[in-house]
């Protein structure tokens, strides 16, 4: 079966981006579905929610550069069918030395084609630095399908249309032209708030076929899970948190077609 690449993006931070990366690639490994999860953050917060050390050498930098394979880099977690690319601090210096490169943002598509035609993953996630830079936009220009993780508030609401307006960018650039917008999950969704409500409503007008059925809630065991080292399966198995994103993930599995052989 084909490899399909997600990319998680948002040019904001705090939007529970790097949650959702984390917990649908656990909860796509927990499906038995293989996958691989990329931190392309230079802060690593994906790399230490999965329980992995940062290790100075150990990401997608040295490849990036030339240097080395997108394999050497790949790491296993602690969680069956899970493998992680960790991130380091020096990838920071990553979005300097794109801009000074030849095929700017296209170099992750170069890096990661070989990982994906080898039929070793069913599915790639990639975790994107919270702002629109160059590593984010080489993660667009490598995925097959954008989601947005888009937090229940009006402010967020403004930074959505930058994002689209960006990948309508590439693909008129033939950039990346098979790019699309794969579907917007609400995170930190607060029924107790009319506005919370309000806002995921008004996405679902204006975006009906793109919003997950599924929402993420504002929940104290998400925020805890990361500094514990762990997806939410397996530092609260049975909360609201580990449900939705169990449900959330069985809708991709659905809409984009991702079950396991």
């Amino acid at each position: 079966m084909p490899c399909t690449v997600f990319t998680i993006a948002n040019q904001k931070g705090g939007v529970g981006k790097t949650t959702t990366a984390v917990n649908v690639a656990a909860a796509l490994a927990e499906k038995k579905i293989h996958t691989l999860l990329i931190d392309l953050d230079p802060q690593a917060s994906a790399t230490s929610a999965v329980g992995v050390e940062k290790q100075a050498g150990k990401s997608i930098y040295g490849p990036l550069r030339g240097e080395g394979s997108l394999f050497e880099m790949i790491t296993p977690t602690a969680y069956e069918h899970l493998a992680l690319v960790p991130s380091e601090e020096d990838l920071a210096a990553a979005e300097i030395e794109l801009a000074q490169s030849e095929n700017y943002l296209a170099r992750l598509k170069t890096v990661l084609d070989p990982v994906r035609n080898s039929n070793g993953y069913r599915v790639i996630i990639i975790d994107c630095p919270p702002a629109l830079g160059l590593l984010s936009m080489n993660s667009l220009a490598a995925a097959d399908y954008l989601l947005i993780a888009l937090q229940c508030e009006y402010m967020a609401l403004e930074g959505l249309g930058q994002i689209l307006r960006n990948v309508e960018r590439l693909k008129t650039a033939h950039i990346n032209d098979a790019l699309q917008v794969g579907g917007i999950v609400m995170t930190m969704f607060d029924s107790r708030t009319n506005l919370a409500k309000q806002v995921v409503d008004e996405v679902r007008q204006h975006l009906p076929d793109k919003i997950f059925k599924s929402v993420i809630p504002r929940t104290i065991r998400l925020g805890e899970a990361p500094s514990f080292g762990k997806p939410i399966f397996a530092y609260d198995p049975n909360g609201v948190g580990a449900t939705a994103y169990r449900a959330l993930t069985v809708e991709m599995i659905e809409r984009f077609g991702l079950a396991a052989k």
